[in-house]
């Protein structure tokens, strides 16, 4: 068993135009003055990484390290949630989903996700440059406006969305096999991937891919009512990356996991900062240790309650509070009797 890495830091919830979140070195100084050892840094903010110099300069890259190495920090992984979104959009959230592209492609779909395959592409390089062994991405949705099958599904329309997500992904997860990095989806509601059953749908399609892996988020499972723990028994081989992120679900005579198109402050089920939901991260902790987790317990700070001033400074100790430092032997050690073959024999009655 290894120590899990940590704490981290997601920065995308925290990048803004104002210091001291407007640039990687002043963003850096903020978090490492919190106690974070390492940052997940958004590819899609210029303010704070160029992920086209990262892919094409591996001396960009090594001032990116030595920026945060100067604070004590390092990079966990890159992230590419916005253009990993637009690999795939059913033509009902063309609009929506437009403002993550540049402002030339929006309108036009079919640039939109060739440039966000681009972005993946690039991805992979700049990962491989920084030395990175994963990265985070969503998968996009061809069939999500059909999760709940009313009226009902046409034969097919599942599997032939999945085959198309599939080749989409392919080539991706080939070029990541290349630059020697795992692809994490981020399990999540609104991607085509939001639970187990689905990425078991993708992952087939991709031929067992073996760097199609998973980022694992409970609040997403904690909010369908997914056994969490259980998915970690199921999946841990694939599961590379952590986010350390906070929910509750206290259902109503007046609404469920849907939520009634409510506000998050007012729905059944909403993100929270960790320790203020119902997570059991003791018990994640512990599983993961458990299953030799290579990576880092990264905080995703979403809480529609809580400032996210304060959920970052709370961030940090409560990682460290529930990271384990991994036993380098058995407990009962001290009374081995040190037998051998021989001796294993004659024990069972065998000799």
């Amino acid at each position: 068993m290894r120590t899990i890495k940590g704490p981290g830091i997601f920065l995308a919830q925290f990048a803004g135009d104002a210091a001291p979140f407007n640039s990687l070195k002043s963003i850096a100084s903020w978090a490492a003055g919190l106690g974070y050892k390492g940052v997940q840094i958004p590819c899609w903010d210029a303010r704070l990484f160029d992920l086209q110099r990262a892919a094409e300069s591996k001396s960009y890259c090594d001032e990116i390290r030595g920026t945060l190495a100067g604070h004590g920090l390092a990079v966990t992984e890159l992230s590419t949630h916005l253009q990993g979104q637009l690999v795939a959009v059913h033509p009902a959230y063309d609009v929506a989903f437009d403002g993550f592209a540049p402002e030339k492609l929006r309108g036009h779909p079919h640039a939109r996700q060739a440039w966000a395959v681009e972005q993946l592409l690039l991805a992979a390089r700049a990962s491989a440059n920084l030395g990175l062994a994963a990265h985070v991405t969503f998968s996009g949705a061809l069939a999500w406006p059909y999760l709940y099958p009313w009226p009902q599904r046409p034969a097919g329309l599942i599997e032939t969305a999945f085959e198309e997500l599939a080749a989409r992904w392919r080539p991706i997860l080939d070029a990541f096999e290349k630059a020697g990095v795992d692809l994490c989806y981020e399990i999540h509601p609104g991607e085509d991937l939001h639970d187990g059953v689905t990425f078991e749908m993708f992952l087939q399609r991709c031929g067992d891919h073996p760097r199609c892996n998973m980022l694992f988020d409970p609040s997403h499972f904690l909010l369908q009512q997914l056994d969490y723990l259980e998915f970690i028994d199921l999946y841990h081989r694939r599961i590379k990356m952590f986010h350390v992120k906070d929910a509750e679900f206290r259902p109503t005579g007046r609404q469920g996991v849907y939520g009634g198109y409510q506000t998050w402050a007012n729905r059944a089920g909403r993100f929270r900062s960790p320790g203020d939901g119902q997570v059991d991260f003791s018990a994640i902790f512990s599983k993961l240790t458990q299953y030799d987790f290579p990576g880092w317990a990264v905080l995703e700070w979403e809480c529609c309650v809580k400032s996210g001033e304060q959920g970052a400074a709370e961030g940090a100790p409560f990682i460290e509070r529930h990271i384990i430092q991994a036993a380098g032997g058995s407990f009962d050690d001290f009374a081995s009797s040190g037998a051998d073959q021989r001796a294993n024999r004659r024990m069972l009655g065998l000799d």
